[in-house]
């Protein structure tokens, strides 16, 4: 029984297996490009983006009349099936290749065209009935289809990113709802500072990431517009006139989303500062919610040596040797992602800067970083809401301590008995190992009930009258 089937293109014969729905151009490239671990498929998303920019093409070909309906109808059913989770595993081709992305489209024109052949009744690699470049990329070139399918994967992706994004954002507020009569210590520079409550450092953070929800959101509207119809550099050489406008609103059809045709196709077609913006905005998320984990690991530091202000959530012994360790293994293994992300953006940048005149051939990299960076975030994000956030714990009455035995509460006494006095107080409160309550009655600065007054940690949380 035949296990191969021959194909032929510009470099002549190959083998290709007999069942693959890919052909000659898809097997050069997986025996080319041995790089990664990463492969199209690994990433669904990409794998329908394309779908609907093949899909969007095929429709607005036929529309214009320059391909037969019965081919439009097969090569939308296959795209329906893309779309519908099926023939993934057909996209075996390495995400980081030469060529800017000329083998990741012909993977799908292949796929597309010989499913909608073995649809139409004849075999694989008949391509007089349905061919892959003259009918599944009608129309079009990589450098339009590839950016265009790819910016169809990041909006789609960014849906996801953004609701754990959000998920992350109610955890954090909820705990700022349950700590907010928490009083604690705040801190600068890692010294005393005032006192606050732990519901308003949760809730900071909550604030903090929140605001990224609108920014990430905003940046994929960049997306929205594509250079479909620019072909090979933007001139539209080989699509008919109207053809770029009308496939853009037949993808915004398609995505129940606003797409719009690039003003500037030329233009469009080597710029990827979308991409990098997009980035930049992620990379910002990974910056705070790093910081949040340095936090977390700081506050709940210990647990009697250290700050011991929160206890989190117990998930793994903490040592081969140390007995009774626990470690902050998930707010350690976000800080890893985070640090991955924000070296991920550099590798964005420079593969965005590496345009030269019509195209930009290091398109694969930016893509395969971008999506990866994306999927990690939003994996770290629903572990680190899951397995430590909710369960986090409070330690009252330590708290409390902390704030009463604290020389920073001396900063309440500015107001009232100056700041040289206060700074004396301090510094004795320091030496002696004093409280400044006794010290501050010991100088007669303020009667008893007054002070009370001006140290009741409560009073200290807002701006208030003296």
């Amino acid at each position: 029984m035949k296990t191969t089937r021959v194909e032929s293109d510009l470099l002549g014969e190959l083998q290709v297996p007999v069942n693959a729905y890919y052909g000659v151009q898809t097997q050069r490239a997986i025996n080319n490009f041995k790089i990664s671990t990463s492969k199209l498929s690994d990433y669904p998303e990409f794998v329908k983006g394309l779908a609907v920019v093949k899909w969007a093409a095929a429709k607005t070909n036929f529309e214009l009349n320059v391909l037969d309906e019965k081919i439009y109808k097969v090569i939308a059913d296959v795209c329906q099936e893309i779309l519908d989770g099926k023939l993934h595993d057909e996209f075996p081709v390495d995400m980081i290749q030469g060529g800017a992305g000329t083998s990741v489209n012909m993977n799908a024109n292949e796929v597309i065209a010989n499913r909608a052949i073995e649809i139409l009744g004849f075999e694989k690699g008949d391509y007089t009935h349905c061919s892959p470049n003259d009918h599944v990329n009608l129309s079009q070139s990589t450098n339009d289809a590839y950016p265009t399918a790819l910016k169809v994967a990041v909006f789609e992706m960014n849906k996801k990113v953004v609701a754990k994004l959000e998920l992350l954002v109610k955890g954090f507020e909820a705990k700022a709802v349950e700590f907010e009569n928490i009083i604690k210590m705040g801190r600068t520079q890692l010294q005393d500072a005032v006192p606050m409550t732990l519901g308003q450092e949760f809730g900071g953070f909550a604030f903090t990431l929140k605001k990224e929800i609108a920014a990430l959101n905003q940046a994929s509207q960049a997306f929205l517009e594509v250079n479909m119809g620019a072909t090979a550099i933007g001139t539209g050489l080989n699509a008919v006139p109207g053809y770029a406008d009308l496939c853009a609103k037949n993808m915004a059809l398609l995505m129940k989303e606003p797409v719009t045709s690039a003003e500037n196709l030329v233009e469009a077609t080597s710029d990827t500062s979308g991409f990098v913006a997009y980035s930049g905005v992620l990379k910002k998320v990974a910056i705070k919610l790093s910081k949040i984990c340095n936090d977390l690991r700081l506050l709940s530091s210990g647990p009697r040596t250290g700050l011991n202000e929160i206890q989190l959530p117990p998930m793994q012994p903490g040592s081969s040797i140390m007995p009774g360790k626990v470690n902050p293994v998930i707010p350690e293994v976000v800080n890893q992602v985070c640090f991955k992300v924000i070296g991920n953006d550099m590798t964005i940048t420079m593969a965005s800067e590496a345009a030269q005149l019509q195209l930009n051939v290091m398109e694969p990299v930016l893509a395969h970083t971008l999506m990866e960076s994306m999927i990690w975030m939003e994996n770290a994000m629903q572990t680190l809401v899951e397995k430590c956030v909710v369960g986090i714990k409070a330690n009252v009455e330590h708290n409390k301590e902390l704030v009463l035995g604290s020389i920073g509460i001396v900063t309440a006494l500015n107001p009232y008995i100056g700041y040289k006095a206060s700074t004396k107080i301090a510094k004795e409160a320091l030496e002696s190992g004093r409280g400044v309550y006794e010290l501050v009655l010991e100088h007669n600065l303020l009667t008893k009930e007054k002070l009370d007054e001006i140290l009741d940690p409560k009073h200290m949380l807002a701006p208030h009258t003296i």
